[in-house]
Protein backbone atom coordinates (compact mmCIF):
# COMPACT_ATOMS: atom_id res chain seq x y z
CA UNK A 1 0.00 0.00 0.00
CA UNK A 2 0.80 3.55 -0.75
CA UNK A 3 -0.57 6.71 0.48
CA UNK A 4 -2.22 8.71 -2.05
CA UNK A 5 -3.82 11.50 0.20
CA UNK A 6 -4.16 12.62 3.90
CA UNK A 7 -6.93 14.91 5.05
CA UNK A 8 -8.09 16.49 8.37
CA UNK A 9 -10.51 18.09 9.21
CA UNK A 10 -11.64 20.82 12.83
CA UNK A 11 -15.10 21.89 13.45
CA UNK A 12 -16.68 23.45 15.67
CA UNK A 13 -19.94 21.42 16.99
CA UNK A 14 -21.66 25.26 17.68
CA UNK A 15 -21.29 25.70 13.77
CA UNK A 16 -23.05 22.73 13.14
CA UNK A 17 -25.38 22.86 15.23
CA UNK A 18 -26.26 26.89 13.72
CA UNK A 19 -26.42 25.72 10.36
CA UNK A 20 -29.43 22.45 11.17
CA UNK A 21 -31.25 25.23 13.38
CA UNK A 22 -30.87 27.50 10.47
CA UNK A 23 -31.66 25.48 6.97
CA UNK A 24 -33.14 22.30 9.04
CA UNK A 25 -33.82 19.42 6.88
CA UNK A 26 -32.37 21.13 3.93
CA UNK A 27 -28.93 21.03 5.43
CA UNK A 28 -29.26 17.47 6.25
CA UNK A 29 -30.78 16.69 3.30
CA UNK A 30 -28.07 17.91 1.36
CA UNK A 31 -25.06 17.01 3.60
CA UNK A 32 -25.92 13.68 4.90
CA UNK A 33 -27.18 10.68 3.86
CA UNK A 34 -30.50 8.95 5.29
CA UNK A 35 -27.89 6.09 6.85
CA UNK A 36 -25.92 8.97 8.60
CA UNK A 37 -29.10 10.65 9.70
CA UNK A 38 -30.16 7.73 11.42
CA UNK A 39 -26.66 7.12 13.39
CA UNK A 40 -26.28 10.48 14.07
CA UNK A 41 -30.23 11.65 15.63
CA UNK A 42 -30.07 8.68 16.67
CA UNK A 43 -27.50 9.45 19.39
CA UNK A 44 -27.80 11.35 22.83
CA UNK A 45 -25.22 13.69 21.23
CA UNK A 46 -26.88 14.22 18.29
CA UNK A 47 -24.86 17.53 17.21
CA UNK A 48 -21.33 16.29 18.51
CA UNK A 49 -21.92 13.24 15.91
CA UNK A 50 -22.90 15.41 13.25
CA UNK A 51 -20.60 17.67 13.54
CA UNK A 52 -17.55 14.58 13.32
CA UNK A 53 -19.10 13.39 10.27
CA UNK A 54 -18.95 16.69 8.60
CA UNK A 55 -15.39 16.84 9.41
CA UNK A 56 -14.61 13.33 8.42
CA UNK A 57 -16.23 14.36 4.92
CA UNK A 58 -14.38 17.31 4.82
CA UNK A 59 -11.23 15.29 5.49
CA UNK A 60 -12.15 12.50 2.67
CA UNK A 61 -12.98 15.29 0.41
CA UNK A 62 -8.96 16.22 1.16
CA UNK A 63 -7.61 13.26 1.05
CA UNK A 64 -8.85 12.76 -2.32
CA UNK A 65 -8.13 16.02 -3.50
CA UNK A 66 -11.26 17.49 -4.26
CA UNK A 67 -11.44 21.22 -4.49
CA UNK A 68 -14.54 22.31 -6.64
CA UNK A 69 -14.94 18.78 -8.44
CA UNK A 70 -17.68 19.53 -10.80
CA UNK A 71 -20.90 17.05 -10.23
CA UNK A 72 -19.99 16.38 -6.22
CA UNK A 73 -22.37 16.21 -3.76
CA UNK A 74 -21.13 15.89 -0.39
CA UNK A 75 -23.95 12.83 -0.01
CA UNK A 76 -21.30 10.89 -2.62
CA UNK A 77 -19.22 10.59 1.07
CA UNK A 78 -21.02 8.21 3.50
CA UNK A 79 -19.72 7.51 6.98
CA UNK A 80 -20.60 4.33 7.86
CA UNK A 81 -20.70 2.29 11.08
CA UNK A 82 -20.43 -1.31 10.88
CA UNK A 83 -21.65 -3.05 14.11
CA UNK A 84 -18.26 -4.48 14.10
CA UNK A 85 -15.08 -3.39 13.16
CA UNK A 86 -13.81 0.54 12.43
CA UNK A 87 -15.91 3.50 11.01
CA UNK A 88 -15.57 2.94 7.54
CA UNK A 89 -16.15 5.49 4.02
CA UNK A 90 -18.51 4.40 1.22
CA UNK A 91 -17.98 6.74 -1.91
CA UNK A 92 -20.75 7.19 -4.99
CA UNK A 93 -20.82 9.41 -7.58
CA UNK A 94 -17.88 12.02 -8.67
CA UNK A 95 -16.03 11.22 -4.96
CA UNK A 96 -15.82 7.20 -6.52
CA UNK A 97 -14.78 8.42 -10.11
CA UNK A 98 -11.67 10.49 -8.86
CA UNK A 99 -10.98 7.84 -6.17
CA UNK A 100 -10.58 4.93 -9.09
CA UNK A 101 -9.05 7.47 -11.31
CA UNK A 102 -6.48 8.37 -9.08
CA UNK A 103 -5.77 4.47 -7.49
CA UNK A 104 -7.46 4.34 -4.25
CA UNK A 105 -7.75 1.08 -2.78
CA UNK A 106 -8.66 1.73 0.75
CA UNK A 107 -9.64 4.80 2.77
CA UNK A 108 -8.78 4.95 6.62
CA UNK A 109 -10.80 7.40 8.65
CA UNK A 110 -11.13 8.60 12.32
CA UNK A 111 -13.47 10.46 14.06
CA UNK A 112 -13.12 12.27 17.70
CA UNK A 113 -15.59 14.62 19.50
CA UNK A 114 -16.24 16.71 22.70
CA UNK A 115 -18.57 18.93 23.63
CA UNK A 116 -17.48 21.87 21.34
CA UNK A 117 -15.26 20.35 18.71
CA UNK A 118 -15.32 17.28 16.37
CA UNK A 119 -12.27 16.26 14.86
CA UNK A 120 -11.24 13.99 11.81
CA UNK A 121 -8.25 12.17 9.80
CA UNK A 122 -8.38 10.35 6.66
CA UNK A 123 -6.04 8.17 4.65
CA UNK A 124 -6.44 7.16 1.23
CA UNK A 125 -4.30 4.25 0.01
CA UNK A 126 -3.44 3.31 -3.22
CA UNK A 127 -2.66 -0.76 -3.94
CA UNK A 128 1.07 -2.16 -4.35
CA UNK A 129 1.78 -1.42 -7.40
CA UNK A 130 4.63 -4.31 -7.18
Amino acid sequence: MYIIGIGSEIVECLRIAQMIDRYGELFVERIFTNQEVKFCAARTAATQNYASHWAAKEAVAKALGIRQLVGFRWRDIEICHPPEGPVSVRLGGRARELAERRGMAQMNVSLAFCRTHATAHAIALGASQE
